[in-house]
């Protein structure tokens, strides 16, 4: 029997979900009615308003009529990791957005780009009321090493969409590269699953000293992805003229992002080695 609990409605998260929800669906419909475009980046705005609302308008239900209860996963870890997600897809679609498609006149869509901005402050809300406090006991996602893992995957997204495989498939160096963000990416998405579903108990090792050997491993593979990346796609490839957001803006945005990636993944290991050598057990 489903049980209402209305208490859901009066925390101060469960408040912020209902206007999450309600801007992220009058977001989107305003883009909506726009128009469409043949394009990765507008794409990726889309999905993010449409994802954030659906998912949104999931846990409202579900905490509504108890049946987070009965899902068989971590809630807390799950409800976190997703509002850390929301948080940065509304980031980059807040930017993303009004850098591409609008413009001094377009009304509808600096309304639009506006509503997402409150989106991204509204979810931000979210992760400060939900991420852990010392001495509160929480699920792994909501620590700091967690947030982090989910920034890694989020930044190795917004490489994905700006990866042209027209540009990367003729040097074996930028291959290598695209393998780094894409071996990264599995691993922290993997670790950020076994861990919505409970399952980071039954691995058979330490699961501090395997992510302190993976992060170091990853720092070491994102820093020849820094070098590699700029070499291969900039020497003797400038600007081309009358470029106005052309391929060679979206090599610019990879290599940002990969640095960005880089200091993520070295705060997470300098984070990692003081958890596992220089925190004496309680």
């Amino acid at each position: 029997m489903v049980t209402l609990n209305t208490q859901s409605f009066t925390t101060p998260i469960g408040i912020i979900r209902l206007f999450e929800f309600a801007l992220t669906l009058i977001t989107f419909s305003l883009v909506a009615s726009e128009g469409h475009h043949n394009f990765s980046y507008w794409a990726w705005c889309m999905f993010t308003w449409c994802f954030c609302c659906f998912m949104t308008l999931l846990i409202i239900i579900l905490e509504f009529t108890s049946l987070n209860t009965k899902v068989p996963i971590s809630w807390d870890d799950f409800t976190t990791a997703f509002a850390m997600l929301s948080t940065l897809m509304h980031l980059a679609a807040s930017v993303i957005y009004p850098t591409f498609f609008a413009c001094s006149s377009c009304t509808i869509k600096i309304v639009a780009t506006v509503m997402s901005c409150v989106c991204f402050c509204l979810y931000a809300a979210e992760v400060g009321l939900a991420r852990a406090k010392p001495g509160e006991i929480s699920g792994f996602l909501s620590t700091v090493p967690g947030l982090l893992k989910v920034l890694e995957a989020f930044v190795a997204c917004i490489i994905f969409i700006s990866l042209n495989s027209d540009i990367y498939r003729w040097f074996p160096g930028l291959q290598w590269c695209v393998a780094v963000y894409s071996i990264c990416f599995i691993i922290a998405l993997l670790i950020i699953i076994l861990t919505i579903g409970r399952l980071l108990a039954r691995i058979p090792f330490p699961l501090d000293k395997f992510l302190t050997g993976y992060n170091i491993l990853a720092v070491l593979m994102y820093l020849t992805a820094v070098v590699i990346w700029p070499v291969y796609s900039f020497q003797n490839h400038p600007r081309p003229p009358n470029c106005f957001h052309c391929y060679w803006d979206s090599l610019v945005v990879v290599s940002c992002m990969t640095c960005i990636n880089l200091i993520v993944y070295i705060v997470d290991t300098v984070y990692s080695v003081r958890l596992v050598f220089f925190v004496s057990p309680a």
